[in-house]
């Protein structure tokens, strides 16, 4: 029987590494944020990613006010900008674009539309709404930072879950990020030889640790402690690495995060290859949030990071014992009876024999088959659903 234990880098290993990454599945939610994000929201370390949302947290202060004690007005120095005044402020506060909008959408105004008013005009219909809001309260986030800035406008049960907070756990077990721990910035596939070099510099091209004034995106692997979890078609190891990216946004704009994997390698733009066992938390920034990141999400976070993948690798072996087909109508059979359509089956059962030279015939075969083929589909709806159902698959052998 194979050996599946995880390996550990040694002296006689080569690296880079050796993969395949026409297995398991393609994610770009990495790469989206990766392409998105202007130099002055990317960081080199988490110490460095940590000072700046620490920072300005900690100029931040939340208060809940009566939505209709606010009052809107046009600035004295430039009538085209909005500025609020709030019970007990002395200065008006400026609004974020981003804050502008939620105030509009709390009170169920279209900001895009009151942004292509006169600023006098526009006032008046928010602040129309502000004395009419039916929930009465909003609770406002202001930093004071040379001037009074309104970063967001929720509702009063908001749970404020800050940035910095998150970056704080993720630097309990992962150090810095950059190598002075088992995580760290990903490496990058050469595609001229299909090797992952875990090895890379961190610049502001290759890293993945992002945060902007709405919110913070970071992205980590253990690449220099590759896990062998049975072999390719020909002999060689399959390896994997274990794998995590979280969000969140203190403003509002997104939940709070995690998604936890295994994957064979990141190319240089950061898209994930050949991902297994993803998964995925979110949690709401309703009024228990905080209290759920510390005793939920924060644990299941680190428990993964400092878990053994022996689990992960006694599913990806049960898997490939399990026989599930034999004969041809077996096959076809097995995948029909699975909610796949006559076309699907038969690209799904050709794509195992010209990719592992057989058809396929253990559990793993099909889940293989399954994600290799989910990748030709061009719409991400057609190719979600399949990559479910081979994730489902999967997790019976688990």
């Amino acid at each position: 029987m194979t050996s599946l234990a995880p390996v550990i880098e040694t002296s006689s290993q080569a690296v880079p590494w050796r993969i395949d990454v026409s297995r398991g599945q393609r994610v770009s939610r990495v790469s989206s944020e990766w392409f998105s994000r202007p130099d002055d929201e990317k960081f080199l370390s988490l110490t460095d990613l940590d000072a700046s949302v620490r920072a300005r947290a900690d100029k931040a202060s939340t208060r809940i006010v009566e939505s209709r004690s606010l009052r809107v007005e046009a600035r004295s120095d430039n009538a085209e900008r909005l500025m609020l005044l709030a019970p007990g402020d002395d200065h008006p506060i400026a609004p974020t674009n981003w804050s502008f909008g939620q105030l509009s959408s709390l009170v169920g105004a279209p900001a895009s539309y009151l942004r292509n008013l006169p600023a006098a005009l526009a006032g008046i219909n928010l602040q129309h709404g502000l004395i009419h809001h039916r929930g009465e309260q909003v609770k406002l986030l202001q930093t004071e930072d040379g001037r009074t800035e309104l970063r967001a406008a929720t509702g009063a049960e908001y749970g404020r879950i800050w940035d910095h907070e998150l970056v704080a756990a993720v630097m309990n077990f992962a150090g810095d990020g950059t190598g002075d721990t088992r995580w760290k910035v990903p490496g990058t596939i050469d595609w001229s030889n299909m090797r992952y070099n875990p090895n890379v510099d961190i610049t502001r091209e290759t890293t993945t640790l992002y945060a902007s004034d709405r919110d913070v995106f970071l992205f980590l692997v253990d690449d220099r402690n590759p896990i062998v979890a049975g072999h390719l078609p020909n002999g060689e190891p399959d390896i994997y690495f274990r794998g995590f990216y979280c969000w969140n946004s203190e403003v509002g704009s997104k939940t709070l995060g995690i998604a936890t994997f295994y994957l064979r390698g990141v190319c240089a733009n950061r898209c994930l290859w050949g991902v297994e066992n993803f998964d995925e938390v979110n949690i709401r920034h309703s009024k228990f949030a905080a209290a759920r990141f510390a005793h939920q999400a924060a644990p299941a976070l680190e428990h993964f990071a400092e878990s053994s993948p022996s689990h992960f690798i006694t599913g990806i072996k049960a898997a490939r014992e399990r026989i599930v087909a034999r004969k041809d109508e077996d096959r076809e059979d097995f995948l029909r009876k699975r909610g796949f359509s006559k076309t699907d089956t038969a690209k799904i059962i050709e794509t195992v024999l010209v990719e592992e030279g057989h058809p396929p015939a253990s559990l793993y075969d099909f889940v293989q088959g399954i994600t290799a083929h989910a990748r030709s589909k061009p719409h991400q709806e057609a190719r979600l659903e399949l990559e479910g159902k081979a994730r489902k698959l999967l997790e019976k052998a688990l």
